[in-house]
């Protein structure tokens, strides 16, 4: 691949905690060849046996920046999120802004790759 910041190829599907209560990173197994590459964003079965709620999706986005350096926001719907991405690298930032939360006010960053994805609990932004 010619990216800068080659994918991972084969990881195992693996979960893990962060100092925020609920916010779980996520490697994704993602599997390449010479016509590029293919990754199960949500596999129901594989996922909930390793911890992820069973996410009956509400809601699919996906979002496209022109441009690095792109700031998109805090977010903190009434809902739980799954978020992934299809290309590049993303910088993540999330805060716990559920009052009453052990981890409130703390925050947690990581860089999203397509091998990467991260479970965000409603009310964390």
């Amino acid at each position: 691949m010619s990216d800068a910041h080659p994918i991972e190829f084969s990881k195992e599907l693996k979960s893990y905690e962060t100092p925020i209560a609920g916010l779980v990173v996520y490697d994704l197994p993602v599997h390449g060849d010479s016509r590029g590459w293919f990754k199960e964003n949500w596999q129901r079965e594989k996922m909930t046996a390793i911890g992820l709620p069973d996410l009956g999706p509400v809601q699919n986005n996906v979002s496209f920046n022109e441009k690095a350096g792109v700031t998109r926001g805090l977010h903190a719907e009434p809902w739980d999120k799954f978020v992934s991405i299809g290309a590049g690298r993303v910088f993540g930032a999330w805060t716990d802004i559920r009052e009453g939360s052990e981890t409130f006010g703390k925050s947690f960053t990581v860089e999203l790759d397509p091998s990467k994805a991260i479970f965000v609990p409603r009310g964390v932004a």
